[in-house]
Order: C-alpha cells, then structure tokens, then sequence
C-alpha cells in the first residue's frame, strides 16, 4: 500500500549548558569550560549526510535547533550547521528555523550573526521574570537580561520570536504568575509557550522537592487566570502550552503534534519517519555527546530503525493530537496510522459521555476544556482496554 507521506522536519540537538537546571530532564550537559565545539559540528555535519539519505529528497518544512543551550555555540558554527543542511537537503522556500537561546548567553552581535546564519525565528528561555524564582530555577540570567534580549533580537531583525514561560514555580502566588504573563504580554512576542513546572523522574528537583510547591487549586487557579490573560492579550491557545498570535504558530511543533516525520541530528536525538507502504519506524543517536561524536562517521550504515506495532503507532498518534484544542479530524487518524476508526469508537464514546471530548464538526474530535484539564486521564483512555488500539 502507498501511503502519502507526511511533512518533514529536522531537529537537531546541541547538548550544552552552561549549567544544568535542577527540573531539567532533558539530554543536556553542564560544561565546566569549553566544550568541545568544532570537532561537535564537524560530528554533526557527518550525522547529517546520513540523515539526507533517510529524507531521499523529500522537502525540509522546518529545523528546529535545540538543547541544551545552543546559544553557546558562536554564529559561525550554527551558520557551518545550517549550510551542511541547505547543502545536503532540499528545504523548502518558507522553512522555518528555530533556534532556542539562554537570555544569559546571547549578545547583540550573535544574535544578527544568528540571523544572518539562516536563523529565522528565536526562542527565549525566560522562565520567570521575577529574580527570586529565577534563582528558585537555577536560571543564570536575570529578568532585566531577558527584556534586553528580547529587545535586541528584533532589531537582528527576527520577525517571531517564543518566549518560554513556567507556572507553578516554588514559593509563587497567584499575583506572581500574574505579573510574570503580563510582562511577558508588554514585550508582545508573536509566541508564549505557557507550561507548568512539573518534578521529572532523574532530575534534581524530583529526588529533593523544593520547598512551597502551589497546591493543586492554586495550580488550576493560575492557569485559568494567566490563560485569560494571554487570550486578552491576542495570543491563541493551539496547543495545551503553546500560545501565538496570528500567522505565527510553531510550525515544527506543529509537526510533531500532528504525527508528521522528522529527522534527528546531534546527541539523545530521536527521529521519525514513515515508509511509502505505511511503516513507521523511530531511532535514536547516542545520548552521551563523547559517545555521539565518536560514532561520526563510523557509522555510515545509518540509525538502528525501530518499526512500530500498529496499535503504538495509534496511541501515539492519539497521545499528540489530544494536546490540541481544535483536535483532530477522522481522516487524518486513518492516513496519518494506516487504522481503521473503528479503533477509536469506544474510547471516543466514553470520553464524550464523560465531558472529555466533543465532535466540533461532522468527523471532526476535540477535547472539552475539562478533557485539556485532565489531559493524562484522557490520554489514557486511548491506551486501556477502552480502546482496540494496543491490540490491533
């Protein structure tokens, strides 16, 4: 069977920080001096040789650069990393290249040379805007560096710029969540990623809790407050996180939350991809950057491919398009999975008789704002013995 491909994007993973955050989880590493940059691009550059030939062509629609801080590495080596991408593959005319920065390690001068690299859309780690928290963090800038850096982003002449925001943080009020969205809301970035201070297994703040952690009410109490606010503000909700005003909502993000491929270049990087007769397979790099950069270019087989079951190639699908308010239309689950919707009858039923999801149009499912509250007990209703998926 001929199936039609999905998008295609490209992360690529720089894995440095200049220090390790203590709720962070994700494949970053603390790096006491300089790291090892050129001989990591050189690493990379290989890495995506490789990856060209799993794209066989197919158009790039967006590169996301993340980490890590990748806003350690000068514009000189992101531009060497961009130039082996627009050299190796086809990129479409409009590609959207993210690049995500620290407001502690940018300057005016890398963030034009940024620009001038190829870099067409920024996003910030602010975090808190209030100093306390930042420290509560383990954040190294300061609120004042973010208003600079966000300043001196626009005259590099970024058209959208993201600014990441957390609630929920040690020690915060309602008036302090409140204050943070509207100062992120004054600088009126084209894009807010909202998200909740979660304590992740393998991480700092999960073996040892901070101290005055908001309850659940008060939790629910922010999110309900600091989300009117951001629609108050012009920015729409398209995602349970992620807030953007007109024409500029992450497209790669986009691609993930709509079970589209991608590909994966750096250390810990995970890809995607979906063969012309509906397989879906996933691999992974070495997560250890020493690791990462002595496979390269050993390993001129390419990733070790994991194919997917069916009935994971739904839930995942159903794990991703449950995360968007205006959801998912039927059509999409079956060219996107391959599967019948027949899969999806009973949960979907059940979660609709419990307030969980509702048909916005004919063949057209989303979730009630109850269903993007209780997100995880939605999701798990596509996983359970509610649904066919994890047997078909």
């Amino acid at each position: 069977m001929n199936t039609e491909l999905p998008p295609l994007s490209l992360y690529l993973h720089l894995p440095w920080c200049a220090s390790k955050c203590p709720y962070c989880d994700f494949n970053s590493h603390a790096t006491s001096g300089e790291p090892p940059r050129d001989r990591y691009v050189a690493a990379m550059v290989n890495d995506l040789a490789n990856e060209a030939q799993l794209a066989a062509g197919r158009p790039l629609q967006s590169v996301f650069i993340g980490g890590g801080t990748p806003s350690l590495f000068a514009p000189r080596e992101i531009a060497a990393i961009l130039a082996a991408v627009q050299r190796l593959f086809v990129v479409a005319g409009n590609c959207e290249i993210t690049l995500e920065a620290n407001p502690g390690t940018v300057e005016r001068d890398n963030l034009a040379g940024y620009r001038q690299a190829g870099v067409n859309r920024l996003s910030l780690g602010a975090q808190s805007f209030n100093g306390d928290l930042l420290r509560a963090l383990g954040r190294i800038h300061s609120p004042a560096e973010i208003r600079t850096a966000f300043d001196e982003a626009q005259a590099a002449g970024f058209a959208s710029v993201n600014i990441d925001l957390m609630f929920a943080l040690p020690g915060q009020t309602l008036e302090m969540a409140t204050a943070d969205v509207d100062q992120v809301c004054s600088l009126r970035p084209q894009h807010v990623s909202y998200y909740q201070l979660t304590l992740e297994p393998n991480t700092i703040f999960f073996e040892r809790p901070p101290p005055a952690m908001p309850d659940d009410d008060l939790c629910w109490e922010i999110e309900e407050r600091c989300h009117e606010r951001l629609r108050e503000a012009g920015y729409e909700r398209y995602e349970i996180s992620a807030f953007a005003q007109p024409g500029h909502r992450c497209r790669h993000n986009l691609n993930y939350w709509t079970f589209g491929d991608y590909l994966a270049a750096g250390a810990g990087a995970h890809g995607k991809l979906t063969a012309a007769d509906g397989t879906i397979r996933r691999y992974r790099k070495p997560a250890h950057p020493l690791a990462y950069m002595e496979r390269h270019p050993a390993a001129a087989e390419g990733p070790r491919m994991q194919t997917l079951r069916a009935g994971e190639v739904g839930f995942e699908y159903m794990l991703n398009a449950l995360r968007l308010p205006g959801g998912f239309a039927e059509a999409e689950f079956t060219k996107r999975t391959g599967m019948p919707l027949a899969v999806l009858e009973a949960p979907l039923a059940r979660a609709r008789a419990d307030g969980l999801m509702q048909e916005a149009a004919h063949g057209v499912w989303r979730p009630t704002p109850l269903g993007l509250r209780f997100l995880n007990d939605l999701q798990s209703r596509f996983l359970t013995g509610e649904s066919d998926l994890h047997t078909f």
